[in-house]
Order: C-alpha cells, then structure tokens, then sequence
C-alpha cells in the first residue's frame, strides 16, 4: 500500500488565492468608477457653472450696452439744451466722444472689463444729473435776463419813442421856422417904360411897349435871418412859356426839383428894413398880345406874383 504525496495535500488552498484577488481588482475597479463619476459630475457641474457665468455675462453686458445708448442720447439733449442756454458743453462733449468710443468697441468683454464700463456709465449719470442742476440755473439766469432785456426793452421803446417825437417836433418847429422865415413881397407895381422913361401902368399897347418894371416892398419879417439873398422875377406869357436871355441876365435856377428859367434876377443883402427893389427888363423883340404872369422868387419858394395885359 503506497502512501500519498504531500503534493496532493497541498493543492486545496489555491481556490482562496484567486478569491482574494479578484476583490482586490473589484475594489480597485469600483474606485476608478467612483472616482471617474465624481470627475464626470464635477467636470458637469463646472460646465453648468461656466454656462451659467457666460449667460449672466451675456446679459449684464447687453444691459450695460443698453445703460450706455441711452447716456449716450441724454449728453445728445443736454449738449442742446445747455448750448441753446449760453452754458459751457466742453465736459459733455468730451463725455459723448467717450461713450461713442465704447459703443464702437466690440460686445465681447469679460467680467471685468463689464465691472469697469459699469463704474465708468455712473461716472457719466452722476455728470447728467449734476447738468440737470446747471440746466436749471441756467434757465433761471436766462429767465431773468430775459426779464431785464424786456425792461430794458420796454424802456428803449419808451426813449426811443419820446426821441422820435422830439424830432418830430423839432422838424415841425423847423418847417414851421422856415415857412414863418419866408420873405414876402408887398405892393407889387408893373408898368410899362418908354425910351423917354415915361411910364404906363397895364394894359400895354403891344407897339409901344420897349421895357417892363417889377416894382415891389419886402415885407418886415422878425423870423427872418440877415443874410444875402437873390431875387429873381419870372415873366411867364400865356402858353407858361418863361420869357427869358442869357444874354440878357436870364438864367435858371430849382424849382420843385424841377431847373426852370428866370428872367432877372438881383442880389441883395436882406436886412428887415422893407427894401424896396425894382426890376427893368427889356425883352428886345415885340410881345404878343395876351396876359401876362410875372412871379418872384427866392430860395426856390414865391415872394409874390403880379399880371400884365398886352394888347
């Protein structure tokens, strides 16, 4: 009978080996599960997080953008409304220019650059609201302006007014002057004069008559200056035709804007003391029966006037 080898004895352990093993490798598998899980929940986690940051970002920087067009359109009403007032829109300008400069830069901005817009868009509303201040200063500066203009307005109107009839008057005073100055000649004498001086008074036979004599009086006139003065005669026939020769001492002189032809005329010094002048002219040519007008003048205004009939 043989007796059995230890090898045999030996062979039952082996199944408890492979049983321990295989819960070692179970074990380390199910922590590479676990410890992968929790990487995938916490890379999901950061994920959702980023999105959720991006998203806030998305929408904070959209609202931002909206605050800045709209400072953007009240430095447009203040830079107006400031100007039209006389005030100083340097600040504003420069603020505008600013805000225009951001609103052209590119939409995508971190967190930060969002933080730093937003502290600078307070910047600008604190600068719109201290305008508001100086918007209604000006105004109240401009309303009393506006107030004292009109004073002063209402009170030019008034000088300007009591100036005007003061010149008014002055100028009335000054025609009514130079119409009460006016000379005027009194007794007026026509009458006919021979080659013998014989003289005749109207109607004139045509044939016999050689010469002409305008006699008359200046009337005393206390308003009247001392001056020198030329008085002229016009002898008119019965067409209004001035008889008149240069050759002779006819000349011409303004009357109504109009140059009209004297017929004589003399040069006096009027001292208010009734002068009497007389004036001979000789036609030298035959007159024509008709009426005749003889006017006289000086500084282009009438002194008197007189007729004659020849026949």
């Amino acid at each position: 009978m043989t007796t059995p080898t230890p090898s045999n004895a030996n062979k039952a352990p082996e199944p408890k080996k492979s049983s321990s093993k295989t819960g070692i490798i179970i074990g380390i598998l199910s922590v590479i599960v676990i410890v992968q899980s929790i990487k995938i929940y916490l890379d999901y986690q950061e994920k959702v997080e980023v999105k959720e940051e991006l998203a806030t970002t998305v929408e904070d920087l959209a609202s931002t953008m909206q605050r800045l067009n709209d400072v953007s359109a009240e430095l447009d009403l203040k830079i107006t409304e400031i100007a039209k007032l006389g005030g100083d829109i340097t600040e504003l300008e420069k603020a505008k220019a600013e805000v225009m400069a951001e609103l052209k830069r590119s939409n995508t901005r971190n967190s930060k650059a969002i933080k730093e817009l937003k502290d600078r868009l307070e910047g600008y509303e604190e600068l719109l609201k201290l305008k508001d201040d100086e918007i209604d200063k000006l105004k109240s500066v401009n309303k009393e302006l506006y107030s004292e203009n009109r004073t002063l307005k209402t009170k030019q109107n008034v000088l300007n007014d009591s100036l005007n009839r003061v010149t008014k008057n002055k100028d009335e005073l000054a025609t009514k002057v130079a119409i009460a100055s006016q000379l005027k000649a009194e007794n007026i004498a026509m009458v006919s004069v021979n080659g013998k001086g014989k003289e005749k008074e109207s109607p004139f036979r045509k044939k016999q008559l050689e010469k002409i004599k305008v006699e008359f009086t200046i009337a005393e006139n206390k308003v009247a200056p001392i001056e020198g003065k030329k008085i002229l005669i016009r002898v008119i026939d019965e067409n209004g035709q001035p008889i008149f020769d240069t050759t002779k001492g006819s000349g011409t002189f303004m009357l109504e804007g109009r140059e009209e032809f004297y017929t004589a005329a003399q040069e006096i010094l009027f001292d208010n003391t009734q002068q009497q002048l007389a004036f001979v002219y000789d036609k030298g040519s035959e007159y024509t029966a008709g009426t005749y007008k003889v006017e006289i003048y000086t500084d282009g205004y009438l002194m008197g006037t007189t007729q004659f009939v020849v026949r």
